[in-house]
């Protein structure tokens, strides 16, 4: 046993490639396929929350990566998405994020035979879960006390821990709780800045 805290960093393989969008920039299908992600930068009360939450634990060097609040996984070729909004997790489409900015992450490097697919079973299968409010409370607990200590309800969802979830489903393997990753976390992981 060891003593000490061991440091490594994510498994996620070779870097993935990836494509920022500004405010009213549109997504074409040759962007992204079923299995890659999103990471959205938004507005509003719960927005500036997430993002002051992720300060806490982002600074320095990786406060760049602050600035993405959303994900969400890519389900078809036609651009539907399933993300986990305050009233569970749905199936909307990459179209409602045209008047925000937001960097689709191909997750090519990590696939291998029908590891797509399988993102993609697992996202779909997560439809109608609620959204993981007990989660959300965990996590303010972990940033205010540095405690280690990770709780949550089973059959419920926040939007980055579905997005690193159904990631699991390929090669990547992430240093902390899928459940506990934060868009800041996959922004880091994926090395995702803001659109220039």
């Amino acid at each position: 046993m060891r003593a000490f805290k061991e440091e490594r960093p994510p498994q996620v393989g070779p870097a993935p490639s990836q494509k920022r969008f500004h405010v009213g920039e549109t997504a074409n299908p040759a962007d992204f396929q079923p299995g890659d992600f999103i990471l959205v930068s938004t507005d509003g009360w719960s927005a500036r929350l997430i993002r002051f939450g992720q300060t806490l634990r982002f600074y320095g060097p990786d406060r760049k990566y602050v600035r993405w609040n959303h994900a969400a996984i890519i389900v078809s070729t036609d651009g539907d998405i399933v993300e986990a909004m305050p009233h569970g997790v749905v199936l909307a489409h990459l179209a409602k994020y045209t008047p925000k900015e937001y960097a689709i992450v191909r997750i090519d490097a990590l696939v291998r035979g029908a590891d797509r697919e399988e993102v993609v079973a697992f996202a779909r299968w997560c439809i109608r879960e609620r959204y993981g409010w007990l989660t959300i409370i965990s996590i303010a607990l972990t940033i205010l006390t540095g405690s280690k200590f990770v709780f949550g309800v089973d059959g419920q969802s926040i939007c980055s821990g579905l997005v690193a979830r159904s990631l699991e489903r390929t090669t990547a393997i992430f240093q902390q709780s899928s459940s506990h990753i934060a868009p800041a976390d996959l922004a880091k992981t994926f090395d995702v800045t803001a659109p220039r």
